[in-house]
């Protein structure tokens, strides 16, 4: 099975202040396999959009859906955050759920997308749950931001793309969590911001770094300094998120969305796709020519691949290829 190589290695191995691209050349000395940990899942018929029946299987827990899906949609695996009562606010115990369901994924080398989405209709995520945060020690507040802001970064260092599909209010945390996925989608009337400065606090996951980097800083500054709300279309329209989709009656327009854009990534190499992408994540966080060398380095890990030749001779004998992620 060909190498995979983890974000935190290339991280560690490259420093943007060396100038130098020996870390780069570290890459291929620090890379390891990826297994295949699925297990304890239950079989699941969900309906399609077109009437039709898609099997899955998936595991439940209190505030946590994991839905791995099935058939020509297997490699994707779809996280569904079902906190109703809370609207899906961010608690001690979601945290936990959310950082083992992360940790099973990223060891999981048949995983190819992750989708990130809402069980409850209208809301994605409203941020922290402010009544437990409520209860909460003066002490205890620091280190429960802290596990949060852990659980967002290791979502956005998951080696296979992520997708948040917004149907509806991502909020405070809410947002932090789908500005750490690769793309996001909403619907036009889903509502997103980070509102933090109301209770006078700062985005403490992610935010004030990750929506600079989406939308610019003075605009990011504006968004945060005035805790400002912003629908769908808007968002579209700043960058902050891919596509603005039109709500339907059942308010998933943005989970169907990005299951079709899911399922345009799965039939592509999977090795590729991820060293793909992490060219692109820590490309952008040096200087052009360092780039360069982690593109470098990044390219050499799928040269030896099954997959690679799978392409080449799927070429040659004009047939689809049959990628296995080796």
């Amino acid at each position: 099975m060909a190498v995979l190589v983890g974000c935190r290695v290339l991280l560690q191995a490259i420093r943007p202040q060396t100038g130098t691209i020996e870390g780069v050349r570290r890459l291929q000395e620090h890379t390891k396999s990826l297994h295949n940990v699925l297990n304890n899942k239950l079989q699941y018929i969900r309906p399609t959009s077109n009437g039709a029946t898609r099997h899955y299987s998936s595991d439940i827990k209190d505030d946590l859906s994991i839905r791995y899906l099935d058939g020509e949609d297997s490699g994707i695996v779809v996280f569904g955050i079902n906190r109703p009562k809370q609207k899906n606010a961010i608690s001690k115990n979601l945290v936990i759920q959310m950082t083992e369901a992360v940790e099973s994924v990223k060891k999981n080398s048949k995983v190819r997308t992750v989708i990130i989405c809402s069980m409850v209709p209208g809301i994605f995520c409203a941020g922290a749950d402010l009544k437990e945060r409520a209860k909460m020690h003066q002490s205890e507040v620091g280190p429960f931001v802290s596990k949060a802001r852990a659980l967002i970064s290791e979502l956005g260092n998951l080696p296979m793309p992520t997708i948040a599909a917004i149907d509806g209010a991502a909020l405070g945390g809410g947002l932090e969590m789908a500005l750490s996925c690769d793309i996001r989608i909403a619907s036009n009337n889903a509502k997103l911001g980070l509102t933090e400065t109301k209770l006078a606090i700062i985005p403490g996951a992610g935010g004030t770094q990750r929506l600079p980097r989406a939308i610019g800083v003075a605009l990011a500054k504006e968004l945060i300094f005035a805790a400002r709300a912003i629908d769908g279309t808007e968002a579209k329209r700043l960058g902050l998120v891919s596509h603005a989709v039109e709500q339907n009656k059942s308010g998933d327009a943005a989970y169907l969305r990005a299951l079709d854009l899911a399922r345009e990534f799965n039939p592509n190499g999977p090795i590729a796709i991820r060293m793909a992408k992490l060219a692109i994540n820590q490309g952008i966080e040096v200087d052009l020519n360092t780039g360069l060398a982690i593109e470098e380095a990044c390219y050499a890990q799928v040269i030896p691949t099954k997959d690679r030749l799978e392409g080449l001779a799927a070429f040659k004998e004009k047939r689809p290829p049959r990628f296995k992620g080796e």
